[in-house]
């Protein structure tokens, strides 16, 4: 299968947006210190932090890695058939990116990227750019990049609650 887009890998470009997407870049703080870095690095990256925000995950891998094949199913309803495109494991950064595939309700790619300041501090980055495929995605315009945007705050609040911090709420 084939991505719905053409600048695969896009998200590495901070800032970045195609054009005739939407753009979307969500900061949460998740703690500090090098546990904290290490527990969220992991949750990402094996899937934990999704599976905690109650969406269902079918990967093909239980780590991200590039061409791993996801598919996520929201409200046991909605399935987005997606594919890892890039990761990273650094010192003080680690994530990944998906790409949407065929029978996702949205075209683009997404990424989740936790990092470790030099003050120590740990960052989850949700980065995205979409534009709706899905006569639904559509029809909801912008009520969609508000779920999105909630979505991507949603994952700050999880991950920050996985690693010891306050309530997911």
């Amino acid at each position: 299968m084939s991505f719905t887009y053409d600048d695969v890998g896009a998200t590495r470009r901070s800032g970045f947006c195609p054009p005739g997407f939407h753009p979307l870049h969500v900061r949460t703080r998740i703690g500090e210190g090098h546990d904290v870095f290490r527990k969220a690095s992991e949750a990402v990256l094996t899937w934990e932090m999704h599976r905690a925000l109650g969406v269902g995950i079918d990967a093909t891998a239980d780590r991200a890695a590039p061409d791993v094949d996801v598919t996520v199913t929201l409200a046991g309803v909605i399935r987005a058939p997606c594919r890892v495109v890039w990761t990273v494991e650094e010192h003080r950064r680690a994530g990944w990116a998906y790409g949407t595939l065929p029978g996702h309700p949205e075209s683009g790619e997404e990424s989740f990227v936790v990092d470790r300041t030099g003050d120590g501090t740990v960052w989850l980055t949700v980065s995205a750019f979409s534009r709706a495929a899905k006569w639904y995605a559509r029809a909801g315009g912008p009520a969609t990049r508000g779920l999105q945007h909630a979505y991507a705050r949603k994952c700050g609040a999880v991950l920050r609650k996985l690693c010891g911090g306050e309530d997911a709420g």
